[in-house]
């Protein structure tokens, strides 16, 4: 016997996103003088406040130009939106799991995408 529920959907979401939702979280808590916020909720909110770099907007339009890229996948593209990496060496890290080696053509495309938004 599980105790777990069925999933019924996956979305993959900026921490820009993600902070945007919490926020509406955390007030709605707020508003609710009996409701505690727990640990873990203090702590994500904590999270996103500190490595939330773009607004959600932008972080979504980031994503959608990354994933028009070849080799960028959506994950992917999420993971670098997160990042904001500035230098090739910081980049290959989040293509670390892949199967592939991006070249430094490759590389220099996608970080000069992302220099357009940090």
């Amino acid at each position: 016997m599980t105790i777990f529920k069925e999933k019924l959907d996956e979305e993959y979401l900026t921490t820009s996103e993600v902070k945007e939702l919490l926020a509406e979280v955390e007030a709605e808590r707020a508003a609710d003088e009996e409701r505690e916020m727990r640990y873990e909720l203090a702590r994500a909110i904590e999270h996103v406040n500190r490595f939330a770099h773009l607004d959600p907007e932008e972080s979504r339009e980031l994503v959608e130009e990354l994933a028009e890229l070849e080799k960028v996948d959506g994950p992917t593209a999420i993971k670098i939106a997160d990042l904001l990496p500035e230098s090739r060496d910081e980049l290959r890290a989040v293509f670390a799991q892949q199967r592939y080696a991006l070249s430094g053509d490759e590389l220099d495309e996608i970080l000069n995408v992302v220099a357009k938004y940090v």
